[in-house]
Order: structure tokens, then sequence, then C-alpha cells
């Protein structure tokens, strides 16, 4: 993973941003993936758009499944086996790995393999399928004819979903759940399983190293991975007129946050068992209501006094307490289930460090863009299996 690229996220989601992985990959092979990006909670797209995940670290798993797209394996099954004698079959165990007809090389499949009879492959409902066999990707055709959704992974792999299913309708339906606008999607790829995703998002764009295909069906193209390519997207999304360079990772946040807020904004924190933080959120009042602009990643982990320094040095003021105090006035405040936390007010100094008044007036603007590009949603694929969508 480049570096920058987890600090470039935490940028664009403190500025209201939806960043939402999608991916070929199991769900038990992108848990670790999200995890290492920061990305505990929001949502995910994984096997191909056959399941959609809500990330939340509260419960044991890390997610909680909000759809899934299952099929009848039987039918593509023998037909594979009538093509390809030899093909490895493996069926998805959400969460835990794979049922396989024979073991797959290690780096092929996340997750445990438990070899099982094929008859018992076809038992239950599946969310994906994958074949490898030598050349299995010339029965492209036939194994559609059968109603499956089949996506090549290379000359020897093949990816087996739902009729329909695809990221980009998984993302479709998290974009209406989200209440985003059509327009206000960026999505960016390099694979073929990404072809669909880019051609709906309103902002499609390829990975410098896809291939020509890929770099035709989208709307831009960027660099490389080695060229940080995606690092770039990201930081198309923020504001022209702020500068993070020059700040700590929160007070970068917090910065970004204040700057893309379209009304009054406010810190909320959250503790568990410890002085910690345990979550961290912007909210905004709009039309006399608080809605939740943002979460401050840097904020989890740290305490209330390291957020009052970090929005110091963002160019933030805040209510302090009795004539005479320096430290914050924190009041409490409730999550409506039975949850108490804090919360501070947050305005811009006459010397905040983006300079001029109409960035300083931002927080008391409702009809401001939240940031240049006016995207809200952000999908794209991490890395991928050298061997295929995996």
């Amino acid at each position: 993973m480049p570096i920058g690229t987890v600090a470039a996220l935490d940028l664009a989601r403190a500025a209201g941003h939806e960043v939402v992985l999608a991916t070929g990959r199991s769900l038990v092979g992108l848990s670790p993936v999200a995890t290492q990006l920061g990305l505990i909670d929001g949502f995910a797209v994984c096997s191909n758009g056959a399941l959609t995940v809500s990330l939340d670290r509260a419960v044991a798993s890390g997610y909680v499944i909000q759809h899934a797209q299952r099929f009848d394996p039987a039918p593509v099954v023998r037909r594979a086996l009538d093509l390809a004698p030899g093909a490895r079959i493996g069926v998805e165990d959400v969460g835990w790995g794979w049922q396989v007809s024979e073991p797959f090389d290690p780096e092929l499949l996340n997750g445990e393999q438990k070899h099982v009879p094929v008859v018992d492959l076809c038992a239950m409902p599946a969310t994906r399928i994958a074949l490898h066999a030598p050349g299995i990707s010339r029965h492209v055709e036939a194994l559609a004819a059968t109603g499956v959704t089949v996506i090549p992974g290379g000359q020897d792999w093949l990816d087996l979903t739902a009729p329909g299913t695809g990221k980009a309708p998984a993302l479709e339906r998290l974009r209406t759940q989200l209440g985003i606008g059509p327009a206000a999607t960026v999505a960016v790829g390099d694979g073929h399983n990404d072809l669909g995703m880019l051609a709906w998002a309103g902002r499609g764009v390829a990975m410098g190293q896809a291939s020509e295909e890929v770099r035709q069906a989208a709307d831009e193209v960027t660099g490389t991975i080695d060229q940080h390519g995606a690092i770039a997207v990201l930081r198309s999304l923020l504001p022209d007129d702020i500068r993070t360079d020059a700040l700590s990772p929160l007070a970068g946040q917090l910065s970004v946050a204040a700057h893309t807020a379209s009304g009054p904004m406010a810190l909320r924190v959250w503790h568990e068992d410890r002085s910690e933080i345990s979550r961290c959120d912007t909210w905004v009042l709009r039309d006399g209501v608080w809605v939740r602009h943002s979460p401050i990643p840097s904020g989890t982990g740290a305490t209330m006094r390291a957020i009052e320094l970090a929005a110091g040095e963002a160019g933030l003021a805040y209510p302090c307490g009795d004539v005479g105090r320096r430290r914050a006035h924190w009041r409490s405040v409730h999550d409506g289930r039975g949850r108490t936390g804090f919360e501070l007010p947050l305005y811009m100094r006459r010397d905040a460090p983006t300079a001029d008044l109409a960035s300083r007036s931002r927080l008391s603007s409702p009809t401001r863009s939240p940031s240049r590009s006016g995207y809200r949603t952000v999908s794209w694929p991490p890395t991928r299996s050298r061997h295929g969508p995996e």
C-alpha cells in the first residue's frame, strides 16, 4: 500500500465523503484490508457485489451483513465440470473461507478451506463460486448461459455470482440508501470486474496500470499504484483553499471538516471503558436539526485535551469554561441509545491558517458546496491477488 493512502482516506472521510471499498475479494479477505485502511465503520461491497456489509467494530465479527445475493450453484457446477473435468471449485463460506472440491493454493483464496464432495458444494445457495483450471476463461459464454454472472480473472480463473450481481448494482443500492445524487459519485478501479462500476459513477477513474479496455471505460485515468494514483483522486475531493501539509493528522482532519461543513459545527466524542476516545464525529446544524457530517479518524484513541490542542492548531476556536480558564467547555450529549458522550462547538478564528474571509464564513453558509468536487461517495477496490479478482 503506498505511503499516504490512509492519510488521504482520512481527509476525504473528514470532508464528509462516504468511502466504500468495492472488491472482488470474499468477506474474509476484505476485513483485514478495511482494518489496515482504518475503515472501521461505513460500508463495504465484496464478492463482486454479492455481499454488502456495514462495518461495525462494536460486533465481534467487525461487520453486519446488509445484503446478500445467493444462487443455486448446482447447474453451473455441473456445466463447469462437463466443460473442464479437472476444474477446482470453491464455494464461498461467508465470513470463514471456502468449501472446495480440491484444495486451492493458499495464495489463490482468502480464508480457510474445507475439502468437501462436489454434491455438498451444490447443496446450499452460494454468494460466490471460484473456478480454477487451465484456460477456463474460454468457457465464459457457456457458463453464463446457465444464468449466472461470470467474471474472468485471467485465463485460468472465473468468478461466478447470482444473475444481475456486480459492484455497480450494489453501489447503486447504497447510493439510494444514503440519499446521494447519481452525479455525486466517484469510483476508482483497474480490473475487468470494475467496468460496470466505472460506468455507473458520475466520475469513473481508471488506475494507470489498468488494461486498455478499463481505461477506455473510464472518464479519466490517474497514475499507477506506484505513482500514488488513488491518492491523487482522493486529494482532488478536498477544497482548493485549505492546506493540511503543515498540520498534524488530527488538526488536518478537523480543518477539512470545518471547511466542508454546511452550517454551524460541533464535535462529538464517545468513550467505552477507558479514557481514550472510541468514536469522534463532526455534526452540523441543518434546518434546525443536528446531522452527522463526518468522522474524524485520528480522534479515535485520542484524548479530549489532544482534540482541544489540535483544534487550536487548525485555527478553530471553541467555548471555554469559567472566566480565567483556558480549557474547553464540553457539554454532555446523548445518542438516543442510552449512551452519553461529550460535545464541543467549533468555529473559525480570524487567524485561521487557511486565510480568507470566504473560507471562514462557510460554517454559517448552508448553500456552500461541501467540497470542490461535490462528490459524496468514493469507491474503489483494494489491491487484488495477482491470480484473479480474489
